[in-house]
């Protein structure tokens, strides 16, 4: 338990150490798997939160919004390291590359993009 509103995606992250949870209320939460405590609320979006998704080296998450946006997350810190717009609708959908720091959302404009989320 822990958001208001409906739960709209789940993701483990690649360590399996944490659960990410993006919901109707406009947030994004980070649970420790083992004890099930939530961790952090990410607080940025101006809207639902459709989908998130962690980097492979399970130190930043992505979460795609109504709102139009995707915010890129630090996950120990749960500060905001980016926001990514670009799309013209609702965001559906997020999946990092496997090996690297590319990141693609699909959206209701019926585009995939594909962004760099590395911050170096």
């Amino acid at each position: 338990e822990g958001h208001t509103n409906w739960i709209q995606s789940v993701a483990f992250s690649p360590d399996g150490k944490m659960l990410a949870s993006g919901s109707h209320d406009r947030t994004a939460k980070l649970w420790d798997v083992t004890t099930g405590n939530c961790l952090k609320t990410l607080v940025g979006h101006t809207n639902w939160v459709w989908s998130v998704a962690f980097s492979p080296d399970s130190q930043t998450l992505a979460t795609a919004s109504e709102d139009q946006t995707i915010r890129v997350w630090q996950v120990n810190t749960g500060q905001c390291l980016k926001t990514l717009a670009g799309h013209t609708s609702r965001i559906w959908s997020l999946a990092f590359s496997p090996q690297d720091h590319i990141l693609v959302s699909g959206s209701d404009d019926q585009s995939l993009r594909l962004w760099d989320s590395h911050l170096g």
